[in-house]
């Protein structure tokens, strides 16, 4: 059975699916590796404007294959450059849509972030229960998190490994919208489909000024945003959709 599964349910929208359930679709090293260089191919190509990430109808994915981490040493964990593998799945070309349901813990909740966009079942749970195993987060979960929700609330879910419901998910602004669990995969696909529609350059340049500047001082963020501004100033794809907004049609955007 293979452990990634691709799909194509819409125009310029490419699915891929975590299909290790006997696992809790745990994130081995190769699993991780295979899904990066899967989500790479698929952004590289031209047609292809958005990503959705899903799991199973159970679980998005259990957090890190504790088999591997057993009884490897701090030389074995240095040598897997495993925060290499993460860094580079920020660095994707193309946004990216997380649909989970069910449990999304540890390095699965990691993997779901590392998404422009959560859309969260009902029924999902999110935490990093790492404490639990005298572990902590190591794929960014402890930086992405208190960035997200604060420092008190972040030290709480950390410290404890407890795991909170998608509807505080929501109200902390971990996850971009909650919906029915059997609709979850469709409402991702439906919100790539929009993202996919809109002119390319704009969704890359406003994806990496929100990137780079949140960590910027404010003056720099203020300025990469302005730059990023007159850049597509210059786009074929803003003459368009002026002269589309004015003539009261739809846009026909091309990328350049």
């Amino acid at each position: 059975m293979a452990d990634l599964l691709v799909e194509r349910p819409a125009p310029r929208v490419a699915l891929v699916r975590l299909n290790r359930p006997n696992k809790r679709n745990a994130l081995s090293v190769d699993l991780r590796t295979e899904l990066l260089a899967t989500l790479q191919t698929l952004a590289a190509e031209a047609e292809v404007r958005a990503l959705v990430l899903a799991g199973g109808e159970k679980v998005f994915a259990a957090g890190a294959d504790l088999a591997e981490i057993e009884t490897a040493g701090a030389v074995d964990m240095v040598l897997r450059a495993t925060h290499a593998l993460w860094a580079a799945f920020s660095r994707l070309g193309k946004p990216m849509i997380a649909s989970v349901r069910g449990a999304a813990l540890g390095g699965g909740l990691e993997l779901a972030l590392r998404a422009d966009l959560i859309v969260a079942g009902e029924g999902s749970r999110y935490g990093f229960p790492e404490i639990k195993v005298g572990l902590m987060p190591g794929g960014g979960g402890t930086q992405r998190l208190v960035r997200l929700v604060g420092r008190q609330r972040a030290l709480g879910l950390l410290l404890t490994g407890d795991a909170i419901d998608a509807a505080e998910a929501h109200r902390l602004g971990l996850v971009h919208q909650v919906v029915p669990d059997d609709r979850t995969d469709a409402e991702a696909i439906a919100l790539a489909l929009r993202i996919a529609a809109m002119p390319p350059l704009a969704v890359q340049q406003i994806r990496e000024v929100v990137a780079l500047g949140e960590d910027a001082p404010w003056d720099t963020a203020l300025m990469l945003e302005h730059k990023a501004l007159q850049l597509l100033c210059a786009s074929d794809d803003k003459r368009e959709g002026i002269r589309a907004f004015l003539e009261k049609r739809p846009p026909v955007f091309t990328g350049r």
